[in-house]
């Protein structure tokens, strides 16, 4: 599905210009990005690149030092109360209560939102059963799978009925079955027309969920689009990897100004240029181990984050 912005509704989040600074340390540098009504929205970035400090600002956990924040059209300097009463927050943490059971740690949350007793058991009942966890009522957290727990976790981030959630990375350490599971639930909610946020270091999740996203690195936002555009402008249609490569190839592709990252024992060439270059590597360089595919969010993030490690 593509997404089209409603030409007639405010953006659900409007940012302008974000910094937040700790100290002498800029964490936001100014941030700017919109989130339209029913969108899913990706926020990558590596650790330490600003996205979770944004976020966090998003709700009113983190104060900016600059800029405006406006969510639901509101300042969330002066509307914070009702913006946290209309969205939903599922953390990469495990928050869950471990003293409750599966239902009662719904029911207490939905307490938070002052829902009437009847109101919350409704809504406890209809997550349970969306989130396939009602044969699971009556057992402590402790006793959940992970993707249980992940589930009830985002079934407690909906118990509010908000019009928009937030997604801290929602499926880290979950196996692929779960993810999957917890893929499908989140592109049902998204065309029932719920708006969401997320956060993942999962490229292949961001690519299939996300109708548009910003790839974040130190405070600011490198390129913003959909995946599909990113993927075409940054890593091409297709990627050639090259095992020790000649130094043939290398003058080729230096030659040919070809977008390219060359690791040494390796190189990747980002073939934006269409099938004749392929079919060209293909004839006069692979005589090494070549490998062809086609390109991905992974690569975008690669080539414009770096490989090294953040720590």
């Amino acid at each position: 599905m593509v997404f089209v912005p409603s030409q007639s509704n405010p953006p659900i989040i409007e940012a302008r210009n974000l910094r937040k600074r700790f100290g002498s340390f800029t964490a936001v540098d100014d941030l700017s990005f919109r989130v339209e009504k029913g969108e899913f929205f990706g926020v990558l970035g590596p650790n330490g690149a600003g996205k979770t400090t944004a976020i966090r600002m998003i709700y009113g956990f983190s104060p900016l030092t600059s800029g405006s924040m406006r969510v639901f059209g509101l300042d969330i300097g002066r509307g914070w109360r009702e913006v946290r009463s209309r969205l939903g927050v599922c953390q990469q943490e495990n928050t869950l209560d471990p003293d409750l059971t599966v239902e009662q740690n719904l029911l207490v949350f939905a307490g938070y939102f002052s829902l009437p007793k009847v109101e919350a058991g409704r809504r406890t009942g209809e997550l349970l059963e969306y989130f396939a966890l009602e044969h699971k009522k009556q057992a402590k957290v402790e006793h959940l799978s992970g993707g249980m727990a992940r589930r009830l976790m985002l079934a407690r981030a909906l118990i509010n009925e908000p019009e928009l959630i937030i997604l801290d990375e929602p499926t880290t350490g979950l196996d692929p079955q779960s993810r999957h599971q917890v893929w499908d639930k989140l592109k049902e909610l998204r065309s029932r027309g719920l708006t969401m946020l997320l956060t993942t270091h999962y490229m292949e999740e961001a690519a299939w969920l996300c109708d548009r996203l910003i790839i974040v690195d130190h405070g600011r936002v490198l390129v913003e689009g959909t995946p599909k555009d990113l993927i075409r402008e940054h890593a091409g249609d297709s990627v050639a990897e090259v095992e020790s490569p000649s130094e043939e190839l290398r003058v080729f592709v230096r030659s040919q100004g070809l977008a390219h990252d060359d690791l040494g024992e390796r190189i990747i060439i980002y073939n934006t240029l269409g099938p004749e270059l392929e079919h060209r590597l293909r004839d006069e360089f692979c005589a090494q181990t070549c490998t062809f595919r086609p390109g991905s969010l992974e690569d975008v993030f690669l080539r414009l984050t770096g490989r090294g490690l953040r720590e």
